[in-house]
């Protein structure tokens, strides 16, 4: 425990220790930064066909076209793409054994917003050839991105309705969403352990499933890491914090934020300096709650530098 934490914690205090609230701050941990699929597009978000990483709010927005020519290949795209699946199909009735044909197709499906199709023809494709890893991994995004898909639905669904049956597929489509990235994050570390990154978007995962005991364990994997280990002792954090532990929640806080020997990226060290603020303040800690103050004005001021 930090000395000054510990000394204050044994202050009188008005604000009582509870347990913490989920933050509302979504923690910087991707899926896709570092390891490879051996035919991944890597141009290509996950809603558009790429493959599968936590999207940010704008790959969700459909960019118009910004001249004439993109505006043409927009009006020209959907035909061809149309008669390139129909030959595709017509095709694999014939020659059901076509890998690449199956591989094509999945991606037509997906290039359309069908990734419940692209899942049927995968899981087809993954009878036939069950050592194939392209088909495994291209499976495993289909059905990554039809959760995806359903809750995006279901979140439109909510803010449109606001009822409780709303709300309540909502938090079904959520759990979905967390069950199906934990599946895949396991099998993939399964099938090739030097995918290290995947650990922290397990441990996303898992901390969105609400098991925060495995989610703090699965983030302490990469903590010898010197790129992961911000995002995994931010996470171990605020295991720490739904668990009610808040000051070793501090102690891992710290670590996310304040450490000098490997600097933090800026937003990962704002995340945590304001998760510092709220438990230092909640928990009466006046004497240190100046310092991690201090370190929030820091990485805020890091952290719009970097946006700039």
């Amino acid at each position: 425990m930090h000395s000054s934490d510990a000394n204050d914690a044994q202050r009188p205090s008005q604000a009582s220790p509870s347990q913490a609230s989920r933050s509302q701050d979504s923690l910087v941990a991707s899926a896709d930064s570092g390891g490879s699929h051996p035919k991944g597009n890597e141009s290509l978000s996950p809603v558009d066909g790429g493959r599968w990483r936590p999207v940010s709010p704008d790959e969700l927005l459909r960019k118009k076209p910004t001249n004439d020519d993109d505006r043409n290949a927009e009006v020209d795209r959907p035909k061809v793409t149309l008669q390139r699946r129909q030959e595709l199909e017509q095709h694999l009735k014939s020659s059901p054994t076509d890998v690449k044909a199956f591989l094509e197709l999945a991606g037509i499906y997906r290039s359309e917003q069908r990734p419940l199709e692209a899942k049927r023809l995968l899981t087809q494709a993954a009878q036939i050839f069950p050592d194939n890893e392209t088909v495994k991994w291209e499976l495993e995004e289909a059905i990554l991105a039809r959760s995806l898909q359903q809750l995006r639905e279901v979140s439109d669904l909510v803010s449109r309705l606001k009822s409780a049956d709303a709300e309540r597929e909502l938090d079904r489509s959520r759990s979905d969403w967390a069950c199906r990235r934990i599946d895949v994050c396991r099998a993939r570390l399964q099938r090739d352990p030097s995918l290290v990154h995947l650990h922290i978007a397990l441990a996303e995962a898992l901390y969105d499933a609400g098991i925060f005991e495995d989610a703090f364990e699965r983030a302490g994997e990469v903590l010898d890491n010197d790129e992961l280990s911000p995002t995994a002792h931010l996470l171990r954090g605020r295991c720490l914090l739904a668990t009610g532990k808040d000051l070793q929640a501090m102690s891992e806080l710290r670590a996310a934020t304040m450490r000098r020997s490997v600097p933090s990226p800026a937003r990962i060290r704002l995340i945590g300096a304001k998760l510092l603020c709220e438990t230092a303040k909640r928990l009466g800690l006046d004497l240190t709650l100046k310092q991690y103050q201090q370190q929030l004005a820091k990485a805020e001021n890091d952290s719009k530098k970097s946006d700039g």
